[in-house]
């Protein structure tokens, strides 16, 4: 059995031990760590941290040829056990690789865990040993033998499980609760002391019991046991899914405080979060694009279809929370509006399909920079605003986006699917095709049918006005210290006409200094050229700036329920709202 053996090397300097042991290796034994983790489309070059590797068969020390940046290759002598040891450097807070110190640690597989090529189908086993007094383990992988704190023995069927279940280490609140008959388990590390982890994990059994009454009704989920993990700290925000588990960040202030009972808008933030990373435990873990039915954990593992497997869950995270009760309708329609607003609001849209920007993830989502909005879409959000149009199409029709997932779960077997088998259940829910819809909205570059579909459910759209910085095509920052700074310039707009550029500092208009952008709303007036003064790399430039006399600029939307809508539109919306 391959197993791995971890441990502390030195807390201070971030180092973890990892120790390797491979019965029977082959001859000229290769080994690699993965460029990337599933779930998150960078590559994100693990092996970096990785140093100090060294290996022997006995007393015999074997030597070890690396073959490219994460891949080495082992000359072994007969088949006596290979046993290498290498360290591991961990200061990333993130949920995607690994984060050690004197009170904490933290890693996914992926970037710990070598992995021995040819044997990645056989069980490997981690053992955790040796940790500071005080500390404990949690982790969703299966235990074969751990004490009260869970330092021990685990094992998973094959390296692809091995990985995908992370290990939190150190103090960590912890709680329990059931859905559906299988044991949920929370971990917070890092929580203030008047968290209030009643409230929290009442919360998180109500969506876990709206998610698997979604999919299975009243039947079991495909898992026996599920631990969320989450990191408390001063300021951030993420998490990354897994089989079994899931791993979060979230801001210590954005958790519920005993003795308030109010709800916030960053604490609906989180509980979106968490039943964002907790639908993905079907909608990407197990029913994935056809191109993840093995990964390739070297090279990037490209599909056209995240606007499904993050857009669609996007959409079903808030949609869920209402169902759920943890949000009112008001609440809902302020969520889908904020996306909404955020799509219509990029010069993006225009230039990517929502397919295209999944196929680009690795190159461009999480490679943004000041151009961004005017070159990409989020398949997180367009993908969402798909899935929206496509349940209220279905819905003023016939069927429901609910059963073109479970049709789709049950189809697959809760396994991988294309685009094909995506509109093949669209076409057995409604009764006709919809290629039409998909090819426009998911393979084109122009806006959703939202309006008349939301009006068509009793939801009011209202345009909201747009501010001076949406009429300039700008986005900026705002300080005492570097004043107003150009943050983006959209594509198209008076101020990429103007000639500034992402950086310029805003000085002035017509002579008049403004230290916030909405000042210089007293010095422009439409269609009349002025002189905007800015500052860029210690000069200070002249540009000729026109506000456009047209209020055409996308400001944002609200939406709301319609109180005098016809009773029909309301029975849509109420059918909606409850699933």
């Amino acid at each position: 059995m391959i197993a791995y053996r971890i441990a502390i090397a030195d807390a201070h300097a971030h180092l973890f031990r990892v120790t390797l042991d491979i019965p029977n290796p082959a001859a000229q034994q290769r080994l690699s760590l993965p460029v990337w983790i599933p779930g998150s489309y960078l590559v994100r070059e693990f092996g970096r941290h990785l140093s100090a590797l060294v290996a022997h068969q006995g007393a015999r020390a074997v030597p070890l040829t690396q073959l490219d940046k994460t891949s080495w290759q082992a000359d072994c002598s007969g088949r006596g056990a290979l046993t290498l040891s290498y360290l591991v450097y961990a200061f990333d807070a993130s949920v995607r690789t690994a984060f050690l110190d004197a009170s904490r640690g933290f890693f996914n597989g992926t970037s710990l865990c070598l992995r021995v090529e040819g044997r990645e189908a056989e069980p490997h086993r981690m053992e955790l040993r040796e940790l500071p007094r005080g500390w404990q383990v949690a982790t969703a992988m299966p235990a074969v033998k751990v004490n009260a704190a869970g330092h021990g023995v685990y094992e998973a069927s094959d390296y692809d499980e091995f990985v995908d279940h992370p290990v939190e280490l150190g103090a960590m609140w912890r709680g329990a609760f059931k859905s559906r008959g299988v044991p949920h388990e929370f971990v917070v590390a890092g929580a203030l002391p008047d968290f209030d982890c009643d409230r929290l994990l009442a919360d998180a059994q109500r969506i876990c019991d709206a998610e698997i009454a979604f999919w299975h009704g009243n039947k079991t989920p495909p898992f026996d046991r599920y631990v969320f993990m989450l990191n408390a700290v001063d300021d951030g925000y993420g998490g990354l899914e897994h089989r079994a588990s899931t791993a979060l960040i979230a801001a210590r202030r954005d958790l519920p405080q005993r003795g308030k009972s109010e709800t916030s808008d960053a604490y609906v933030t989180l509980l979106g979060l968490l039943s964002h990373e907790y639908f993905h435990t079907w909608n990407v873990k197990r029913l994935k694009p056809r191109e993840f039915a093995r990964y390739d954990y070297a090279n990037e593992n490209y599909t056209k279809l995240l606007w499904f497997f993050e857009g669609f869950t996007s959409y079903y995270d808030d949609l869920l929370l209402l169902r759920a009760g943890l949000i009112d309708e008001a609440r809902y329609l302020k969520l889908v509006a904020k996306t909404i607003s955020g799509v219509l609001a990029l010069p993006g849209r225009r230039v990517q399909s929502v397919a295209q920007a999944s196929f680009d993830a690795w190159v461009k989502y999480y490679r943004s920079d000041e151009n961004t909005p005017n070159a990409t879409i989020s398949y997180y959000a367009k993908g969402a605003l798909v899935a929206l149009a496509l349940d209220l199409t279905l819905r003023s029709e016939k069927g429901s986006l609910d059963e073109v997932m479970r049709a789709l779960w049950t189809r697959s077997g809760g396994g991988t699917i294309g685009e094909d088998d995506i509109a093949r259940s669209l076409h057995d829910v409604a009764g006709r095709s919809f290629a039409d819809e998909l090819e426009a909205w998911v393979h084109g570059t122009g806006d959703l049918p939202l309006q008349g579909l939301l009006e068509r459910f009793g939801v009011q759209w209202q345009a909201q006005a747009p501010t001076l910085a949406q009429r300039l095509g700008l986005r900026v920052s705002e300080s005492a210290l570097t004043g107003v700074k150009a943050s983006n310039v959209l594509r198209g707009g008076a101020a990429e006409r103007a000639g500034v550029s992402t950086g310029d500092e805003l000085l002035a208009v017509d002579g008049w200094r403004i230290r916030r952008i909405d000042e210089a709303q007293r010095f422009l007036k439409p269609g009349t050229p002025s002189t905007l003064l800015v500052s860029r790399d210690q000069r200070v430039l002249s540009l000729p700036l026109t506000l456009p006399k047209d209020d055409s600029a996308f400001g944002a939307v609200a939406l709301t329920a319609d109180a005098k809508a016809a009773r029909a539109a309301t029975a849509l919306r109420k059918a909606w709202f409850a699933g």
